[in-house]
């Protein structure tokens, strides 16, 4: 059973909001449109999550009025609509526990070393600002739907990143709700219902754990509202594709698109082809398209698994940045690009469970890509931590 509990801490005052929410820190690429545009905000929560003097920074927003304090612990229901899809989910405190316990469970290994800088910002400020994702097999959206017919809005907005991020042009309603009310009863019996499975944000999460907390900023929605692209790849082998294609069970195709599952599809210079895997293993992580990949591809290239996170060797590209790839390799930043079909939620929950009980067990890095993202600054957490 997951426990759970209402936020306290600071949220934006009224239209502030629009101004203050941006992407997670760990999809602004440095150097990127977006981070240009979100340092010329210098209301932009960039500035505390990436941003030089955060201490600074918050205190500027709290100085210019932008946040209020919330003593009342409260469930913000966080609604987003983005094309023909729309996705509800809840901002709340999650208590934070071990994982052998079963309650929170991840599907990627974890590294202390990643989360020093979200140790060093939580400890600087006190607070947690950006939500682990988590997902739930709870029916959450029952309760949804009797939040929204009853209570007013406390923010609608539309997401402005001039088009330089995914969540640009997505529409955001955030409603919120007491934690004592009749509602937020409800919200901590269907999240305390089963196990809550981390989606996106493993790092967020050990983060809390070495930073001793009792619990973390968390935003949890239905598994089956959860939308998984593919995490498509582009590559410089340590051997040439042109020197190795001969050996490999190649068909040459006119597009470069999603391939259908257990096929990958491979954009050069000269030319466009499809790979079909020629082995499908019975586990539950062999079995993935990325492992398939590493497994009868990279050997070829020359590339091995430690590699697949050093971006001299690697790339990562959302599925629908195709052609963005395509530009990377015409320009001769890499020699090939892969693009996978997406894992499904069913196999990250397989392998989660699987790695309940082995923890050798865990998705391989760079697995899956949820979209949309949460956008970071509707609440600003103030955790507290174990005596």
């Amino acid at each position: 059973m997951a426990e759970v509990q209402g936020l306290t801490g600071l949220r934006p005052v009224g239209e502030s909001i629009r101004r203050i929410t941006c992407p997670p820190y760990d999809v602004i690429k440095s150097g990127s449109q977006l981070e240009l545009f979100l340092q010329q905000n210098e209301d932009s929560l960039y500035h505390l999550t990436l941003g030089q003097e955060p201490v600074k920074a918050l205190k500027r927003l709290k100085q210019k009025g932008l946040l209020q304090e919330e003593e009342t612990p409260c469930f913000y229901v966080y609604e987003q609509v983005y094309g023909k899809g729309i996705r509800r989910g809840v901002l709340a405190a999650v208590a934070v526990v071990d994982y052998q316990e079963g309650q929170i469970i991840r599907h990627e290994k974890t590294f202390d070393d990643k989360v020093k800088g979200r140790l060093e910002l939580r400890e600087k400020t006190g607070y947690t600002f950006e939500p682990v994702f988590l997902l739930t097999q709870a029916p959450l959206w029952v309760v949804f739907d009797e939040i929204i017919k009853k209570y007013q809005a406390e923010a609608d907005f539309v997401s402005d990143f001039k088009q330089a991020s995914e969540l640009h042009g997505i529409k955001n309603r955030i409603f919120r709700v007491e934690e004592q009310s009749r509602e937020g009863q409800l919200l901590k019996k269907v999240l305390a219902a089963g196990p809550l499975y981390i989606a996106d944000g493993h790092h967020r999460y050990h983060a809390s754990l070495c930073n001793q907390q009792t619990h973390c900023l968390a935003y949890v929605c239905e598994a089956t509202d959860a939308h998984i692209l593919a995490y498509n790849r582009v590559i410089n082998g340590l051997v040439k594709f042109t020197q190795i294609k001969e050996k490999l069970p190649l068909l040459r195709v006119e597009e470069f698109k999603t391939p259908a599952k257990h096929c990958f599809a491979i954009y050069t210079k000269e030319g466009t082809y499809r790979l079909k895997a020629s082995k499908i293993p019975d586990d539950v992580v062999g079995r993935l398209d990325c492992s398939i990949l590493e497994q009868e591809l990279y050997p070829y290239l020359g590339l091995t698994h430690e590699m697949i996170t050093d971006s001299r060797y690697f790339d990562y590209y959302a599925e629908d940045e195709l052609e963005k790839m395509k530009e990377c390799v015409d320009a001769g930043q890499y020699d090939l690009a892969v693009a996978l079909h997406p894992v499904s939620v069913a196999e990250l929950i397989a392998v989660a469970d699987a790695g309940v009980k082995n923890t050798e067990i865990i998705m391989p890095e760079k697995s899956t890509f949820f979209a949309p993202k949460i956008l970071s600054g509707i609440f600003i957490y103030k955790h507290t931590k174990r005596i």
